[in-house]
């Protein structure tokens, strides 16, 4: 491991260095590339070097306490810089460990969010608009920008389906976890009796794609207009602003009526088609991915979930990690970070145990 770490030492020092370079800097592509990846090294780098510092003060406490004309005095406080300098390799060196856990490449992405109702009718697509407003709130807090790509509301407010990006720093690393299908139980607004219903949603966290990661042909496309229409008379106008593409290799079809412009419904229906062909691809390359996520997000039925949402006890449950919390109404207001943290910190000890 620090054979490895002497190394990414040296080679950061050279991106420095680069950095500094006139033909580099009036490059914005390369200075572009190059700053990206040192952020990237530099809290690897630090955490090292602060090793490093241990280890030096390990190895002249011992110089001092093995030297023969040192007074008692003087070697009482080399042992106690000897065990703080131990114990700061010990937590220095399991930090390291974590931060060179292999990153996922599409971290730093943003995000295209598809959520639809499952299991439940009204009740779960009214579940699907709490979920959408949770995240919504979510990326409130952290200043995300979030853009809905495509709707399909229902006439008491929630949502058949809904698509939306989200677009900022760390986006993707934070909001991968939530794919798969979420389970409430309430009682419904429309339920006279006061019965609990259970009622599923699932939720699709896609990292966006852009351009240059996936090309796609246009000679692969067909692509349809329409007029748009949505609940209750929403959104229907007269002319064919709403679109359909189709991706004819993978029978992929993804459809767009949100904006009363046909240019601006293609181009977000080319985002959610670009981002759901990016994922097919990541699945593709890696059988487990796949796995995870035919786990994850389902077919919307009761049996299969990764969390349930429970009114009545105000719990929250994670199935995956075992996690419970009893505070759900902060949480469907966007206070998610406990939650996430969870689930980041299960995944980097999943990953340890693998490297180990």
């Amino acid at each position: 491991m620090f054979e490895k770490l002497r190394a990414t030492e040296e080679h950061f020092e050279d991106i420095s260095e680069k950095l500094t370079m006139p033909d580099i800097i009036s490059d914005n592509e390369k200075y572009t590339a190059l700053m990206k990846e040192y952020k990237a090294l530099e809290p690897i780098v630090e955490k090292y070097r602060e090793y490093e510092g241990y280890r030096k003060s390990e190895a002249e406490a011992l110089e001092i306490i093995e030297e023969s004309g040192v007074d008692k005095e003087m070697k009482e406080l080399a042992r106690e810089e000897l065990d703080e300098a131990r114990a700061g390799q010990e937590r220095t060196g399991e930090e390291l460990k974590v931060l060179l856990i292999p990153r996922d490449p599409n971290d730093d992405k943003n995000v295209v969010i598809e959520i639809r109702g499952g299991a439940g009718g009204e009740e779960a697509s009214l579940f699907a608009g709490s979920l959408f407003r949770m995240y919504g709130m979510y990326a409130e807090a952290h200043r995300w920008k979030i853009d809905i790509l495509n709707e399909n509301a229902t006439e008491l407010g929630g949502y058949k389906e809904i698509s939306f990006s989200v677009e900022g720093a760390g986006a993707y690393s934070r909001l991968k976890y939530e794919s798969g299908v979420h389970r409430v139980q309430r009682v419904p607004e429309t339920e006279s009796q006061g019965r609990i219903h259970t009622s599923t949603v699932t939720v699709a966290v896609l990292p966006e794609a852009d351009e240059i990661e996936l090309e796609i042909n246009p000679v692969d496309l067909k692509i349809d207009v329409f007029r748009a229409s949505g609940a209750g008379g929403q959104h229907i106008n007269k002319t064919e602003s709403a679109v359909r593409i189709i991706h004819i290799p993978t029978g992929t079809v993804v459809e767009c009526q949100d904006e009363r412009s046909q240019h601006k419904n293609k181009d977000k229906a080319m985002k959610i088609l670009r981002s759901r062909l990016y994922d097919r691809l990541l699945t593709e390359k890696n059988e487990k991915i796949a796995s995870d996520r035919r786990s994850q997000v389902g077919t919307g039925s009761r049996s299969e979930r990764i969390r349930t949402y429970n009114f009545p006890e105000s719990r929250l449950t994670d199935h995956r990690i075992g996690l419970t919390i009893y505070r759900l109404e902060s949480i469907l207001n966007g206070d998610l970070d406990e939650v996430i943290d969870a689930l980041t910190t299960a995944d980097r000890a999943a990953k340890l145990a693998e490297e180990n």
